[in-house]
């Protein structure tokens, strides 16, 4: 059977440095803000029907990895996005304890940084896929994070938190690397799936496809209906 939950080994890592400098219990109260906050995203995914493939935990946050469509509705993403933060900020409150206080902002604000995939670059991308098409944003929040990353790395001299942008940026590489894979999922899913939008867009090529929009292809001065488009690409 497939394992839903799985522990990064820099976790195990974090782990194992905290509890030889004597920051355990410190880490497991991190570990607990950590799982709730990823609950606002799974329990907003669930209501919105969201199929979840595998929930990863980190040293500083924890990734849910769905095995859905990449032209899900932005909005159903932005909520599923923001409840984690909100349900980490409703935890903190209701709690009203100094020491999680404490922590949960910095867990807060360190989430909240734009590196792919923390929350922070998550809702940027949101937004970026409202003004730009969706190839476009894609790589602006790769590059964009790449950028972050090094910047974090450079002004904060922390063993955990370096070790957490690097497991990030091993991430990004690799999301880089697929880049035109994820495209092309993106394509094929409008070629294959009945999909519905209330946007319509006309654009020249492929390239300018947005998300939450049907396009219409223009050449010279005929119209072609993205379907017609896709289904000569791909048959």
């Amino acid at each position: 059977m497939k394992t839903l939950f799985k522990i990064h080994p820099f976790t195990v890592i974090s782990l194992f440095i905290t509890f030889i400098t004597g920051y355990f219990k410190e880490s497991v109260v991190i570990m607990a803000i950590i799982i709730f906050h990823e609950l606002g995203h799974i329990l907003m995914a669930l209501y919105f029907k969201w199929r979840i493939s595998k929930i990863v935990v980190l040293p500083f946050g924890c990734i849910t990895i769905f095995n859905e469509l990449i032209n899900k509705p932005l909005k159903e993403e932005f909520l599923i996005t923001i409840m984690g933060p909100l349900f980490q900020i409703g935890l903190t409150i209701f709690l009203n304890n100094s020491v999680i206080t404490f922590y949960s902002l910095f867990i807060l604000i360190l989430n909240l940084i734009p590196i792919y995939p923390l929350d922070g670059a998550k809702i940027l991308n949101i937004f970026l896929n409202k003004i730009f098409s969706f190839k476009l944003s894609h790589l602006i929040i790769i590059y964009l994070s790449l950028l972050t990353s090094i910047l974090v790395i450079i002004l904060k001299n922390n063993l955990l938190i370096i070790l957490f942008i690097l497991v990030l940026v091993i991430k990004l590489v690799d999301e880089y690397n697929k880049h035109e894979i994820i495209f092309n999922k993106f394509l094929y899913e409008r070629y294959l799936y009945k999909l519905k939008f209330k946007n319509v867009k006309i654009v020249s090529n492929f390239n300018k496809f947005k998300r939450d929009y049907y396009h219409y292809l223009r050449f010279n001065n005929d119209f072609t209906s993205e379907k017609e488009a896709l289904k000569k690409k791909y048959q």
